[in-house]
Formats: C-alpha cells, structure tokens, sequence
C-alpha cells in the first residue's frame, strides 16, 4: 500500500492555503487534486472537456470539508490560462500551490507524425506548464508569501520511449523549465520542482496493450504498479513546509524502474 501520514498530520500539513491543479478531471491529476485537499488545501480543479469527471472531483474535495472549485480551460492557451487565474483567483486567493499536471500525447513514430500533433502535445504539456507557472508566479510574487510549483514530468524525462517523440520532448523540457523558473523564483521564496511518476495504473493506462499492472510490475524493484495516490502523496511533501528547501529538483516516483539496469544476462 502507498505510504500515507497519519491522519491528524495529513490534514494540517497544508491547511488553509489554496491550490490550483490543471487536468485534474481524472488520473494523476485528480489524485494529486484529492491529496491536497485530505492534507488542508482548498483546491482548484482545472479541466479541459471533462466537467462529469471534474465536478467528480470537486464533491470529493468538499466531501473533505474543503472549498473546491471546476474551471474550465484550455491551458495551451494565453487566453484559456488568463482566464482560468481569473476566476479562480476570485475565491482562492492567495493561491499559494500550483501543479502543473495538464498533460495529453499522441502515440505515433516520429517519421508519421504531423505538426498538428506535435504542436498540440508540446502547447498543452509544455506551453501550458509556462504560462501558468507565469501566471502563478507573478501572483505569488506580489503577495510576498512565496509558494510551491509542481510541474509532472514523467519517465520520459530520463529515458526516450519509442512512439512518444512529442511527448518525450515535452517532459524533457519541463524538467530544464522547472531549473529555470527555481533558480529565477527563489527570490520570491517560490520553490518549483518536478515530480516525474513513473508506470501508473489509471484510466488511460489500464487500455493500453497487454496487461499494464502485470508487465510493469514485473519490472519493478518494489514488484508493483505506481497509482495516483502515490503520485499525489509526493506532490503534497514538495508543497508543504517540510520540502521548504528543496527547489529546482526531479525526483521519479516510480517503484525504483528507472534505476533499474537492463542487463544482458
């Protein structure tokens, strides 16, 4: 079972601050978004076309005795994230967390890929991340509380997967973005770091061929498949006081996979 703290430090490790998570409608988004809400957070929950899933969350979040919030937006545009700030920035104000989860991929060789494609995966998960980490930050600044980033990277961050060269361009860039934005933000006391989950069992991954739970649990160290909870247990220690001097870093929650040599014999 994922690691979990114990019930009373769980909901005072982030009370009272506000949180706003992009793509939080389903998956790791979604368990990021309910992680922070059982630890004290009122929550924001950005989505792009899956307001069931998202008001999903939300009743979740409030079943938590928390405040949340569903906006809609496409956040791989200036105008979608101005206003996704806008109206969040209403209520939950001032925003204190950030998570840069929003995130979409197009499985197809590089030769056969369209520049439709590519733009579209590297303005949702790359682009996205800039413009609301701007956005945030700018914020974040002028109240002088500082706050906590999270931008999600993924596997691809440390290795190239076949299929995924979009994708694979984008999660790169967002771990160089967030050594960018942590040396550039300190300053303001605003941490900004890169939580990279490794194989995780959720919606999208349970379609994908073969038996993923199986396959990737046999390459595990820890002999299981990662799930949103972990991922989300992860992001609520970088937002929390106790990760208050760690900053411009990538850590992989992944069961140990990506340390793990493929050796010939």
């Amino acid at each position: 079972m994922p690691f979990s703290p114990s019930i009373s430090a769980s909901h005072t490790l982030l009370a009272g601050q506000n949180a706003l998570v992009t793509g939080a409608s389903k998956g790791v988004g979604r368990g990021i978004a309910i992680a922070l809400a059982r630890a004290g957070a009122n929550v924001v929950v950005n989505y792009n076309s899956d307001r069931a899933g998202a008001g999903e969350v939300v009743a979740a979040i409030e079943s938590l005795g928390r405040k949340a919030l569903a906006v809609q937006a496409d956040v791989g545009r200036a105008a979608g994230v101005t206003s996704l700030f806008d109206t969040a920035l209403k209520d939950f104000s001032p925003l204190t967390i950030l998570v840069n989860n929003a995130g979409v991929q197009t499985w197809k060789p590089l030769l056969d890929l369209t520049e439709e494609e590519w733009d579209h995966v590297l303005d949702t998960n790359l682009k996205g991340c800039f413009l609301c980490t701007q956005h945030a930050g700018r914020h974040m600044r002028d109240h002088g509380l500082g706050g906590a980033i999270v931008n999600i990277g993924s596997g691809c961050n440390k290795f190239a997967f076949p299929n995924l060269v979009n994708y694979t361009a984008s999660k790169g860039g967002i771990e160089m973005f967030t050594k960018s934005a942590a040396v550039e933000l300190g300053k303001y006391k605003i941490r900004v770091n890169c939580a990279a989950p490794g194989a995780i069992e959720v919606e999208r991954t349970k379609h994908e061929g073969g038996d993923f739970a199986r396959i990737w649990s046999s390459l595990a160290p820890m002999g299981r498949v990662g799930t949103p909870e972990d991922v989300g247990e992860f992001v609520v220690f970088l937002a929390s006081s106790a990760a208050e001097f760690i900053s411009g870093q990538t850590v992989w929650i992944d069961g140990g996979v990506f340390s793990k040599p493929h050796w010939p014999y």
